[in-house]
């Protein structure tokens, strides 16, 4: 049988068809509505800066699920993301990642780790990405709902070896993002009618010059200093390379996971300890590359932090370690910046410190914390797992919201008087700084509450059903916590005798079956598998075993074939993918 791609890209025609019929047919952009668009605030300032250069607000999606296609990263910039960090690229592009691979049950983990796609494959999806965002910045349907976005900007990742990043594979990568030009080029030709006029546009070439270096747990020191000094030098970038929680300590950890958080059940994966950056190596790494990039007129910083490795015990991802996100890595990380700034006073770019070295921040973010993590003057906040709980891409918007009303609250009109606002609060109270201040509130204090193990005891909601092809409960979690908006719903045609009011559909090119629908759904089944999966590739449909329907163009319309034992279904699929009465995602055109 023919091996398949865990995930096959729409074409960027494909995907700016779908942008301009869901727009017109219902408001919606990629399933996205448009009161979840962020449309800007006219009472602060959200702009920041990062390693000089200008984003319209401090947030966007971490490298990971949400940042690998197009269709993703549209998505998080509609939603409000302006900083993008794109998944991370290596040599090795033929990964078999185990499934499921995300297990957003309580706090967060996963067994995922790299770009799904072919190192090709992951340039030209950012290539797309950057011209459909380009294009949406000044199509008139959206400026007049969304104004002026602002800037933007995508950090490319790579790792995890000094060889593997100087591969003529990778190099050609990084040089494709420092120069587009060629696959702009290529891709104009397919923009489709709607957006017939962008095909002259002068799109920027240069799509990416600063990357966060990824590197796997237990890489030595040397070999991080190698690979920042050769992206420096032989590319020109500009370089943040990530931080593990590990620094803090065996028993430091064990302090705060366990005994103050209460994470008993959660075993700690010792090796990674041993294996890991030591606190006063990173302190001589930091010293050494920040004096590096100095000298070479080029910008340093470290991203705090990578996830967790622990033992796996749960069973329900196939693998182990895994990698622990979430709440308790939120708290994790806050210490590691804490210990950080009292260690080397003066080193970063944080209020207070006014330091060269740019601190990225990505643990556990969400809408309840984004205001105390600003505060705390780093600078982009990331995400993941917030991102992949019930709401997805949408929850950014309401994020934004509760920092702009907490900075209109204190009289703060940009960042860097909420990071005024923050410091002096927190030195008010007896603190070094906004990091000891939020440290010690989530780890003693009352904010505890909300990152302990009793506040993530509760499993997600469920009903004793087996989950059906037709009919559910439609609570359109499948829709939402899908990173690669696979999932689709349509009404259900009058007059049939199927149950509810919606059904759903998943886009089977762009499922790679991560579990996180799985996870969500309350009824008792995997939708990536139980829902009605619709191929537009012959070769994928016919790889395929199980369940699904090849969707093709006819007559103005679309024909489906089943695959066998499924013929009975077609029917009232047909009549489902025709009926454009409420807009479908997909349309005869899409597919030519």
């Amino acid at each position: 049988m023919t091996e398949i791609a865990p995930l096959t890209p729409f074409g960027l025609d494909v995907l700016l068809g779908r942008v301009a019929h869901e727009w017109e047919s219902r408001g919606r952009i990629f399933d996205l509505p448009s009161a979840r668009f962020w449309t800007g605030s006219d009472q602060v300032d959200l702009t920041m800066d990062f390693m000089g250069r200008p984003a319209a607000t401090p947030v966007g999606p971490a490298a990971g699920p949400h940042s690998q296609l197009a269709q993703n990263i549209v998505l998080g910039w509609l939603a409000g993301a302006r900083l993008f960090e794109l998944k991370t690229v290596q040599v090795l592009d033929d990964l078999d990642i185990a499934r499921p691979c995300i297990d957003m049950e309580t706090i967060g983990f996963n067994i995922e780790w790299s770009q799904e796609l072919k190192v090709q494959e992951s340039l030209e999806e950012y290539v797309k990405a950057w011209m459909m965002i380009e294009i949406l910045r000044h199509w008139e349907p959206l400026l007049e709902l969304i104004g002026d976005p602002g800037p933007h900007i995508f950090d490319m990742s790579v790792g995890y070896d000094l060889a593997g990043i100087k591969t003529d594979k990778v190099a050609a990568f990084i040089e494709g993002m420092l120069d587009a030009s060629d696959v702009i080029d290529r891709l104009r030709p397919s923009i489709p009618e709607p957006f017939a006029a962008f095909r002259d546009h002068d799109f920027p070439t240069r799509i990416s010059d600063t990357l966060t270096l990824s590197t796997f747990h237990g890489c030595p020191p040397d070999e991080i200093e190698a690979m920042v000094k050769h992206l420096m030098d032989h590319h020109g970038l500009d370089v943040i390379t990530k931080l593990n929680p590990t620094l803090l300590g065996f028993g430091r950890v064990v302090q705060v996971l366990q005994q103050d958080l209460a994470y008993e059940h959660i075993r700690l994966n010792r090796l990674s300890f041993v294996e890991d950056l030591e606190i006063n190596r990173a302190v001589d790494l930091i010293t050494d590359l920040t004096d590096y990039a100095v000298r070479n007129g080029r910008r340093y910083g470290i991203k705090l932090t990578n996830t967790m490795v622990v033992n796996n015990d749960k069973g329900f991802l196939p693998d182990d370690p895994m990698y622990m996100s979430g709440p308790p890595l939120h708290v994790l990380a806050t210490c590691l910046l804490d210990d950080l700034l009292s260690t080397m006073p003066g080193t970063f770019k944080v209020h207070g410190h006014d330091g060269p070295v740019q601190v990225s921040f990505s643990a556990g973010v969400s809408k309840d914390n984004i205001s105390a993590t600003a505060g705390m003057g780093v600078a982009p906040i990331t995400m993941s797992s917030d991102l992949l709980r019930p709401g997805g891409y949408g929850r950014l918007e309401p994020m934004l919201r509760q920092l702009e009303r907490d900075m209109v609250a204190a009289g703060s009109e940009n960042l860097a008087a909420w990071h005024d606002h923050s410091w002096d609060a927190a030195r008010a109270l007896g603190f070094r700084g906004p990091a000891e201040a939020h440290m010690t509130d989530i780890v003693a204090g009352h904010g505890r509450a909300e990152y302990d193990l009793y506040a993530h005891e509760e499993l997600p909601r469920a009903v004793d059903h087996d989950l059906e092809m037709w009919g559910c409960v439609a609570c359109n979690f499948c829709v939402t916590v899908c990173p690669n908006d696979a999932f689709f719903r349509l009404p259900t045609p009058e007059g049939s005798d199927i149950s509810g009011r919606q059904q759903y559909l998943v886009l089977a090119e762009l499922c790679n079956e991560c579990g996180n629908c799985m996870v969500f759904c309350p009824e008792t089944g995997d939708p990536a598998k139980a829902k009605a999966k619709l191929y537009l590739e012959r070769d994928r449909f016919e790889a395929n075993e199980g369940q699904g329907f090849l969707v093709e163009a006819a007559n103005g319309g679309v024909a489906v074939t089943a695959a066998a034992g499924f013929e009975s279904e077609v029917p009232l699929l047909l009549r489902l993918l025709n009926d454009k009465a409420e807009g479908i995602p997909i349309r005869a055109g899409d597919l030519g």
